[in-house]
């Protein structure tokens, strides 16, 4: 049978001239938000299990923290590439992959035992989920129009965090009846249907799917140039190079993966030893932080999409959100580091993130309104300076400082880190698309 064309999908569901707006697009930022909140959930599952491997395996809090590392080196070194592969190949088909690649060496992780097959078997396990960013952006750029990509990051933002809450309360109630084993186990088994799902309901691009009618289309490609997202094209190196911009949004990247991770990473451990939650306490406080995390991301994507929608604003306003949300979190992580007691420490900690989650959904919008058709690679290049000073460096540093000083010490130089931060955004200029041709 024959295929029909995209011209006969567009004439087909063109409909009558009062057709209502269908809202398809909605369900690639729930795909997204899946796809965050999945890859997160295999990430988290070695910070539940950490004190159990310690006990089992012997090893150190840095050796812990090495194999942390691994994943987010490898994780950072294959984000460039995944962003260029995902504008050739089309979001569609890598994510479908990378989230089948992944869940099985998730599952894998639970035939580890000697510390050399941890490093494999993460850097491994972190290629298929290097994709997850940069593809997912790629498809909100896609998919929506820009007075929406705020609350579509927000969407995929909130993804990694649901993910956090979810998977240390189930990750727990795993450890305690079958083992640390089985948590990589149960974990991977999910993905292979998500990413089957995924493949068969959306399509790389809204005018492929007969689920999107013409007022929909007409409504996500308004205002943009009719072959945004739709040419393959390798991306200018040699132009990008050159622009300030594409160097400036590093800082923020930087510095809001380095307190994201050091908190995935290490906020069960930091729970349990620098304030002595039982095992359940430690359950219940992580899923509230990071629940105040998700919620900081789609308030500051929606936030800034009203603006944009409402009040004719520029998309600079995304920068002074992010750069606002991480000044209030480094005042939220020094008041963390002088806390003492338990709960008012869980509500300075659920502050900090919830504030970081303004500045995560500005970097996603950002990288969208700036990048263009190359919003893959824009994302990739963000996201790899991001995980390789903030993923790469952030776990074993603060293992270090926590190992030769204390929690406090470590603290401290996260909320440091913020403020760096924050000054990073002012150079960040959302309003100005990428140059991708010389003068």
């Amino acid at each position: 049978m024959a295929t029909p064309s995209a011209g006969t999908l567009l004439d087909s569901r063109a409909g009558t001239p009062a057709a209502k707006r269908t809202n398809y697009r909605w369900t690639l930022a729930i795909f997204v938000h899946l796809f965050a909140f999945m890859s997160y959930m295999d990430r988290i599952n070695l910070s539940v299990a950490t004190p159990a491997i310690i006990k089992e395996l012997h090893f150190t809090l840095v050796e812990i923290g090495t194999i942390q590392t691994a994943f987010f080196v490898c994780y950072a070194l294959c984000q460039i590439p995944s962003g260029m592969l995902t504008e050739y190949f089309g979001h569609r088909r890598v994510l479908a992959f990378a989230v089948i690649w992944w869940s099985v060496f998730t599952s894998v992780t639970a035939l580890c035992g000697k510390f050399s097959s941890w490093i494999v078997v993460r850097s491994v396990f972190a290629i298929g989920e290097s994709p997850v960013y940069p593809g997912s952006n790629t498809a909100i750029s896609i998919w929506f129009p820009k007075k929406e990509r705020g609350k579509a990051a927000g969407f995929l933002q909130s993804g990694g965090c649901v993910g956090r809450i979810v998977g240390i309360p189930l990750a727990v109630y795993i450890l305690a009846t079958w083992g640390w084993r089985a948590i990589f186990l149960v974990f991977g088994l999910v993905g292979i249907v998500l990413a089957t799902a995924y493949y068969k309901l959306m399509r790389t691009h809204p005018r492929e799917s007969r689920f999107v009618n013409q007022a929909e289309l007409d409504y996500i490609t308004e205002g943009r140039e009719a072959s945004t997202g739709t040419k393959r094209s390798i991306p200018p190196w040699k132009v990008f190079f050159r622009s300030s911009q594409f160097w400036a949004i590093i800082i923020p990247a930087a510095a809001t993966n380095f307190i994201n991770y050091i908190f995935v990473a290490w906020l069960p451990v930091y729970l349990l030893q620098a304030h002595h939650f039982s095992l359940k306490q430690m359950g219940a406080a992580a899923g509230l932080v990071f629940a105040a995390e998700a919620s900081g991301g789609l308030t500051g994507g929606a936030i800034a999409d009203h603006v944009l929608r409402t009040q004719r604003g520029s998309p600079r306003i995304r920068a002074w959100l992010g750069g606002m949300g991480l000044l209030v979190c480094c005042c939220g992580l020094c008041m963390t580091a002088i806390s003492t007691g338990q709960w008012p420490t869980v509500m300075w900690l659920a502050l900090s993130l919830c504030s970081m989650g303004f500045s995560f959904s500005a970097i996603w919008a950002s990288c969208a309104d700036m990048g263009g058709k190359f919003t893959g690679t824009l994302t990739g290049w963000t996201n790899f300076w991001g995980n390789l000073i903030g993923g790469g460096l952030g776990p074993i540093l603060i293992a270090w400082i926590s190992s030769r000083y204390n929690w406090q010490a470590a603290i401290l130089v996260t909320a440091s880190v913020g403020a760096v931060g924050a000054i990073g955004w002012i150079f960040v200029k959302p309003d100005i698309p990428l140059r991708t041709t010389l003068s």
